[in-house]
């Protein structure tokens, strides 16, 4: 059937239409508010001393920077922990997770103080999804084989520490990072998001190309995937220890600071 010239105008506005409503579905979050506020969550194998070098240049900017003292014992518990400290900001705040944190912050990143959210080398997990079932897929850091448990209670030796959790650092620097490690419950590794917060808020993510405790194309498909601004530095697991410059730059973006 031949189309005529207004059947043919009709047919390009809807598919003009169809275009626009498949773009709008997969377009990445509007330009996060400006965010006086930071809190910044750790993930296994450390406590919140491990964001030291990125706190410091946050304060220098002049903004309220809170570090989580993440429990490491459920994942509910550990977003509570995130959930408490959310709810003492005042005003937009930027919600920070390194490594096993980025459940925490796809969880708890819902809360309405939260404007926006970055990712440091971190799990980022779709609502309910298997995350361990997920890295599966991709070929296993060595920093897996270095996890031992006591009991219920696990850690990373200290070879595996030095070596693939914090390489890029000095030794003596790695040490001391060692000392105040944080053993973690293995029930936290069994928990799954309800939420996934980076489909709502704008989103940042740091991906760490020289990583051993998580593949770094498994970071570069969770930052993908969740449409995120994305940096990659040549760092081990802590970046934000080992290019805390870097870091910081990503996190002042995400709060809509002038850098």
């Amino acid at each position: 059937m031949m189309m005529t010239r207004r059947s043919f105008s009709a047919a390009l506005l809807a598919g003009a239409s169809t275009s626009l409503i498949g773009t709008r579905a997969t377009a990445a979050p509007s330009a996060p508010a400006k965010a006086h506020n930071i809190v910044l969550v750790h993930g296994l194998f450390a406590d919140g001393s491990c964001w030291s070098e990125v706190i410091a240049r946050l304060q220098a900017a002049d903004l309220n920077v809170t570090a989580v003292q993440n429990p490491l014992t459920t994942l509910p518990e550990a977003v509570a922990a995130a959930q408490r400290v959310l709810d003492r900001q005042d005003g937009p705040t930027v919600l920070v997770g390194h490594s096993f944190s980025g459940m925490i912050v796809t969880e708890a990143g819902v809360h309405p103080q939260v404007s926006a959210l970055v990712y440091v080398a971190a799990r980022a997990p779709d609502a309910g999804e298997d995350y361990t079932a997920l890295a599966k897929t991709y070929p296993t850091p060595p920093a897996s084989a270095g996890i031992v448990f006591d009991g219920d209670e696990g850690r990373l030796t200290e070879s595996a520490f030095l070596h693939d959790f914090a390489g890029d650092l000095p030794e003596a620097k790695a040490k001391v990072l060692y000392a105040v490690q944080e053993p973690f419950n293995r029930a936290l590794l069994a928990g799954k998001t309800t939420q996934a917060a980076w489909r709502s808020k704008p989103s940042f993510y740091a991906v760490s190309t020289e990583d051993r405790t998580i593949n770094p194309d498994l970071e570069r498909f969770m930052a993908k995937r969740m449409g995120a601004k994305t940096i990659e530095l040549k760092s081990s697991h802590v970046s934000m220890i080992s290019h805390p410059d870097e870091i910081t730059r990503l996190i002042l973006e995400a709060a809509g600071q002038q850098t």
